[in-house]
């Protein structure tokens, strides 16, 4: 009975975070190929979308556990949508061929790490202060290069962060898995939870390997 109210935890969870990076992919493109976003960069407004998804992000985590089931599902897909105007971004930079490419393999190489971390005994919960650790130091020096400029270290952190989302999803598939045995937390949420987790680590591993090795256009 536990395997089966597992298995279906995991088969909505990933539902709901196919739905989300469904709406983004939509939004994204309907932002590109509207012009919308050339007035969003132009007039200012793309500073106020990355704090509206900061935002977002801090109500949902700090909140989950006190809001019902329908504000928390009304959260995850307005962050799923500001997020798409925000990734429109890629198809102004990317070629489209070389976009789906690698959405593609992302899918994959995500899929791997999140079967790891739902299949393996282990308790990855170990893993959280070294992962996190490096995730912070590595936005840091992120930010600092804005102004360095160092190519070189782009590409070195755009790799060192890659591998820490592997490692994170591993981490928040294995910490779902655990989390369906709590009992002081409310079941029927659980998979919202989970979509936004799983779904924020596939995108994170999408941008850096899109960064990595994708076709910019001339």
């Amino acid at each position: 009975m536990e395997e089966e109210n597992g298995s279906n935890l995991i088969a909505k969870t990933f539902f709901w975070m196919f739905l989300g990076l469904l709406g983004s992919a939509i939004v994204a493109w309907y932002t590109y190929a509207s012009g919308l976003f050339v007035d969003i960069i132009f007039k200012g407004y793309f500073n106020i979308l990355l704090i509206a998804e900061l935002v977002v992000v801090i109500l949902f985590s700090w909140l989950f556990k006190k809001l019902p089931p329908t504000i928390v599902a009304i959260l995850y897909f307005v962050y799923a949508m500001i997020n798409g105007v925000s990734l429109a971004v890629i198809f102004v930079v990317f070629e489209l061929s070389s976009i789906v490419f690698l959405f593609g393999a992302s899918a994959l190489l995500f899929g791997g790490m999140a079967f790891y971390g739902y299949k393996t005994k282990k308790d990855l919960g170990n893993w959280k202060t070294l992962l996190f650790g490096i995730l912070i130091v590595g936005i840091i020096l992120s930010v600092v290069n804005l102004f360095l400029g160092n190519s070189m270290l782009d590409v070195v952190l755009d790799w060192v962060i890659l591998f820490v989302f592997f490692g994170i999803t591993a981490y928040d598939m294995n910490k779902i898995k655990q989390l369906q045995y709590e009992a002081d937390l409310d079941q029927s949420k659980l998979h919202i939870y989970g979509a936004m987790e799983l779904y924020l680590d596939f995108i994170n591993i999408f941008l850096r390997i899109l960064s990595l090795f994708g076709k910019r256009r001339s």
